[in-house]
């Protein structure tokens, strides 16, 4: 999975922009020169989004659970923390995204994509919790949400 910088464009849409029916065009000058605000579109803002990803299967030797979430974490840089067993593990951290709908898209794949290369055990997903930053943080200044993440990395249940 590739990442780029938050308001990057993707690569080859330098000069264009997404009109309002999603078509790259470039985006013209009227007579005066001025930019034509008709095909600019509006800038999408990301928020931050809290991610708690639980998964769960057959029993696996923990030694080899923990090495792969620990390559989970290096291949997916913006790992929080992660708990681990024999048989369940819970893994935490924030995701930039536009909404709710495209963090938990991307928290859904986060598993099955990463699956291969820290050979993760094969394991399905059975929870996932997506909250803003805001809701986060008053859940943690009420006593009721989840402690921050500290320490930070992969520890045994």
């Amino acid at each position: 999975m590739r990442r780029g910088r938050p308001g990057a464009l993707p690569r080859g849409t330098a000069g264009r922009t997404l009109t309002s029916v999603g078509t790259a065009g470039t985006a013209g000058t009227d007579d005066t020169g001025e930019r034509a605000e008709r095909d600019a579109a509006p800038r999408e803002v990301s928020r931050l989004w809290h991610i708690t990803l639980s998964v769960s299967g057959a029993e696996a030797p923990l030694g080899e659970v923990r090495r792969a979430l620990e390559q989970l974490a290096h291949d997916h840089p913006f790992l929080l923390t992660s708990r681990y067993a024999n048989d369940h593990a819970e893994i935490r951290y924030w995701e930039e995204a536009r909404d709710l709908h495209d963090a938990a898209a991307v928290a859904l794949r986060l598993w099955g994509e990463h699956r291969s290369t820290a050979r993760l055990p094969p394991w399905e997903i059975v929870g996932l919790e997506v909250i803003d930053r805001d809701t986060y943080q008053q859940r943690v200044a009420e006593g009721c949400g989840p402690l921050p993440a500290s320490p930070v990395g992969v520890h045994p249940f």
